[in-house]
């Protein structure tokens, strides 16, 4: 059943703003997303590093055409700011590791803190649609390590946004504020819609070979 922001904290969970619609699941979210993001583009930056040195080397994660690491590492978005885009992955998410564990051990960071981590989150999701555009239309690759870079990614930034919003950290209109306390009850049916639309995405844009397997 749904719940209530009021449901889902308690007194000591108030802050200036307003209470905290995800107290227990917004630090563990950010903790586990941020350590799979980190291992994530860890393990390709190691993979790209290891291509760089033998061109013939093959990714492990290069399973057929369609599954290649490869593919999407050697494409000019692979590199978009110059540099392996893993790069940027492990910067951004062993803060974002870091701050789960803060709030977890009982921290509590100001507004503008706040705010930093949604321009980061904000970045980071409209960079990961911008790569899935590419991955799906233009390289015509998938990558798994990447792949889970963006199933990490969304749910960071849409708990991130709804907890500004509600709180109040983050200043929206009427409209959005009261959008936002009913996504506090459905969190979990917009990440649906969204992992579902991806795949149905991929489906699509792969049945010529997916339908090769059948």
């Amino acid at each position: 059943m749904p719940h209530s922001p009021s449901e889902l904290a308690t007194p000591a969970e108030t802050t200036a703003g307003g209470r905290e619609p995800f107290p227990r699941l917004l630090p563990w979210l950010l903790l586990i997303g941020g350590l799979l993001g980190t291992v994530a583009a860890s393990v390709l930056t190691v993979e790209k590093m290891a291509r760089l040195q033998n061109p013939d080397y093959v990714p492990s994660c290069s399973l057929n055409p369609i599954v290649s690491c490869g593919s999407v590492m050697d494409s000019p978005q692979g590199a978009v700011f110059g540099f392996p885009n893993p790069v940027l992955g492990i910067a951004g998410f062993a803060v974002v590791t870091t701050v789960g564990a803060g709030l977890l051990a009982g921290a509590r960071f100001q507004r503008w803190f706040w705010l930093g981590l949604q321009a980061g989150a904000g970045f980071g999701v409209v960079f990961v649609h911008w790569l899935i555009y590419q991955t799906l239309y233009n390289i015509g690759a998938l990558c798994p390590y990447c792949m889970v870079v963006w199933v990490v990614t969304v749910p960071i930034f849409g708990y991130v946004t709804v907890r500004n919003v509600v709180v109040g950290d983050l200043p929206v209109p009427a409209a959005a504020r009261r959008l936002a306390d009913v996504a506090v009850g459905y969190h979990g049916v917009a990440l649906t819609i969204w992992a579902l639309t991806i795949v149905a995405l991929i489906g699509i844009r792969f049945w010529s070979y997916w339908s090769t397997l059948l």
